[in-house]
């Protein structure tokens, strides 16, 4: 089995306002992201065509080139593509079409009549699109209040409560900042990467507060005892994600690649809150916050 030779830190070193000022910073130009995002564009992320709708064909094309393979594909349509990705472990290249475009048959005979090969013809029309956005963001929304319920139920106490909450809602955050900058979209898959980052940030959160407040041993000791399992557990998953994420990227597979991206951003982001943030709220509270 592989395991990490954790390294006992000196938190003594830090003040909290030290260790809490690189998250902080991190979050804030996060939110800084997606608030620009949504000023330039009316969404604080971009949607995929699971919330959009529109149509998205698989096509082969025979060409000496993908430079050559790419203008066929933009001169076959009527209606510009919205993007054009070639899948290198089939040879083929997934054409995306905008809801307001022409509808898929036309589309499909279009294809046809231009020599390529359809796969495949996947259609989502706006309003069932629209729908499907509006349940999901719901869901990630539900998911996150649900679990500051939980997490309020199970410590009772405002500070350890609010530090798990703030460190979730970061490694959230932090990975869609990132999905705008990277061109990621927001699709079902990708709502499903952002609420397994909740479960993740949750479980090793609630592993550093269980530790410190409710097991023997002084602050430090039960801190490090935290990060030789929490490190050791999210650096394993970290590790497994950065695989996931360059095999699906070599065999072209976009909607595994963009999981693996958020998940390897979101869990270098719960590294640095919950050793961090998290812990600064803690020793806060442990030294000082409970005298009051």
């Amino acid at each position: 089995m592989v395991s990490f030779d954790v390294p006992e830190i000196d938190y003594t070193r830090y003040t909290n306002r030290q260790l809490a000022a690189v998250p902080l910073a991190v979050l804030a130009l996060a939110l800084l992201v997606i608030a620009g995002w949504y000023v330039a564009t009316g969404s604080p992320v971009a949607m995929g065509l699971d919330f959009t709708g529109g149509t998205e064909l698989r096509v082969s094309v025979d060409a000496s080139s993908d430079q050559e393979a790419h203008e066929q594909l933009e001169n076959a349509f009527a209606d510009e593509p919205e993007s054009i990705r070639s899948v290198p472990a089939d040879g083929t290249y997934v054409v995306t079409f905008k809801s307001s475009d022409a509808g898929p048959e036309a589309l499909e005979r279009q294809a046809q009549d231009a020599g390529f090969g359809v796969q495949s013809v996947d259609s989502v029309s706006a309003s069932f699109g629209a729908e499907t956005q509006r349940l999901a963001l719901g869901g990630v929304v539900l998911a996150f209040a649900g679990m500051s319920v939980v997490v309020f139920l199970l410590f009772r106490t405002f500070v350890p409560s609010i530090a798990v909450v703030i460190s979730a809602f970061s490694d959230v955050v932090i990975p869609v900042a990132m999905m705008n900058l990277l061109g990621i979209e927001l699709t079902l898959g990708t709502v499903a990467a952002l609420l397994m980052l909740i479960g993740y940030s949750v479980d090793s959160d609630i592993l550093l507060n269980n530790h410190i407040l409710r097991r023997s041993g002084d602050f430090y000791e039960s801190t490090y005892r935290a990060m030789r399992t929490g490190v050791t557990m999210t650096l394993t998953s970290l590790s497994a994600m950065i695989v996931m994420t360059i095999t699906a990227t070599l065999f072209g597979i976009q909607l595994l690649t963009a999981i693996g991206t958020i998940l390897v951003f979101g869990l270098a982001a719960d590294l640095m809150n919950t050793y961090l943030l998290n812990l600064s709220l803690l020793r806060w509270y442990k030294y000082e916050g409970v005298k009051r």
